[in-house]
């Protein structure tokens, strides 16, 4: 009886652990840090302001997200290392705007 609940709950396990590491928020700041972490980090400056400054930044204003996405496409703004694809800069920009 016992190796009939156990063998279910390990698999409830399993699923519930490779569920969290991928997961869209995992993969989004993954994301990020591969196509943007250059010259962006989390809570520090480098080149660019850090992520949650940016969230902080455009957090509850309608137009957050085609804001964010054109300053970070635009070929003649600030992002001139810029290689995401625009699937991408639209993940990493959701991500963004969840941090706090």
């Amino acid at each position: 009886m016992k190796a009939a609940l156990i063998a279910p709950l390990a698999a409830c396990v399993a699923l519930a652990l490779g569920a969290a590491t991928s997961s869209p928020a995992y993969a989004n700041e993954a994301l990020a840090k591969d196509k943007c972490g250059k010259c962006h980090e989390m809570e520090k400056k480098k080149k660019g302001p850090p992520y949650k400054e940016t969230a902080a930044k455009f957090r509850g204003k309608a137009d957050a997200e085609a804001t964010m996405f054109k300053l970070a496409t635009d070929p003649k703004g600030d992002h001139p290392e810029f290689t995401a694809s625009p699937d991408d800069t639209k993940a990493v920009i959701k991500w963004i705007l969840t941090l706090k």
